[in-house]
């Protein structure tokens, strides 16, 4: 390069971003590091650091920054985030669906925000530390994203909401790689989190309660009536925010076979059980439709579809409706497909698109 290409890392204070950040001085980027600062600790109800994004983090994205030599940055996306992941999140509950807070993230924060201020800062990329690829097609003339290789690690689920703007500037140095390969990386570069462990849980939800979580932002939920889906009467459920679609354990109730949530009644404020059958559909309508291998879809499309993050996709027809909704068929039966969840189209290892399952 002439002149050296720009890039802002979103390190997270793990392991993969901070090699990323290695992997792009070694191909000679002029390179940067910033970290998004979204909550502190004390607004969580945490006392001690566990999660991505906290304060721990923070010092060691700091760290690693300073051992590779670049500036580094941190962006206060505190009151956003509020706003649009963790209100989200809890709404989403009350409304009977089940969110994934990390696709609103990457959505409204990472590739909006953070994307957004290092434009303003006059960096030609972004580059993040996710299991991602992506490439540009000729012949649409429109950047595509892949999975990774490690179908294990694979990331793609969450980030079905990229533009092609974000995806023309965004950087996946690791997209690629296996995870031991990262770790090797580094420790030969003596990087502070090279033994780190990944994230597991819902960052603002480090205990992974999600039902006390949302009682304390939004009170404590009413109890109702256990049913099964004939109506009968089984028991008493403390709230509806405590239960999921599709599960079975802990829910309060013996009956002569094993029963699984299968539906909420919300104006009844009922908890629908059934068994294991009752959890398969043919069929979901989906909103907030994205697509990314095409413009807009306009006849029918032969795909596969997953509705659960590192589920097997299963082959379907996704058919466009009105007002930029997806109704999907399956081809057999898809078990408990929940709303609020995405379903994300593929194409083999591209992603044709998704949306928000209604």
């Amino acid at each position: 390069m002439s002149e050296k290409e720009k890039v802002l890392v979103a390190m997270s204070g793990g392991v993969d971003s901070s090699v990323a950040v290695k992997l792009l001085l070694d191909m000679e980027y002029e390179c940067a590091g910033a970290t998004m600062r979204l909550y502190s600790n004390e607004d969580i109800g945490i006392s001690k650091s566990k999660t991505c994004c906290s304060l721990d983090d923070v010092e060691d994205a700091r760290f690693v920054a300073f051992k590779l030599g670049v500036d580094f940055h941190v962006f206060n996306f505190s009151t956003d985030f509020n706003e649009q992941v963790i209100n989200h999140f809890v709404n989403t509950y009350l409304n009977g669906g089940t969110p994934n807070p990390c696709i609103e993230c990457n959505k409204k924060l990472k590739f909006g925000k953070f994307f957004e201020r290092a434009k303003l800062l006059g960096f030609d990329y972004i580059a993040t530390g996710h299991y991602v690829r992506r490439e540009f097609d000729k012949e649409s003339g429109r950047w595509q994203l892949l999975r990774s290789p490690d179908r294990a690690k694979d990331q793609s689920y969450v980030l079905y909401g990229m533009t092609q703007e974000q995806l023309a500037h965004t950087l996946f140095p690791i997209g690629e790689m296996s995870k031991d390969d990262i770790r090797e990386i580094a420790q030969k570069n003596s990087l502070v989190n090279a033994s780190k462990p990944d994230s597991q849980d819902i960052c603002f939800i480090p205990d992974g309660d999600y039902a006390d979580f949302i009682e304390k932002h939004a009170g404590m939920q009413p109890e109702g009536d256990i049913v099964l889906d004939d109506g009968s009467l089984l028991g008493t459920h403390k709230g509806l925010i405590h239960y999921t679609i599709g599960q079975r354990r802990g829910i309060g109730v013996s009956y002569s076979e094993p029963l699984f949530v299968i539906d909420k009644d919300l104006i009844k404020n009922r908890l629908i059980l059934g068994t294991s059958d009752k959890l398969f559909r043919k069929t979901l309508e989906a909103e907030d439709v994205n697509f990314i291998m095409y413009d807009h879809l306009d006849k029918p499309l032969r795909c596969t579809a997953q509705t659960r993050y590192h589920q097997i996709d299963k082959p379907c027809t996704v058919y466009p409706m009105e007002n930029g909704k997806v109704r999907v068929e399956f081809d057999e039966p898809h078990k408990a497909i929940c709303k609020g969840q995405a379903v994300v189209f593929y194409n083999g290892e591209y992603v044709v698109g998704g949306g928000t399952i209604l």
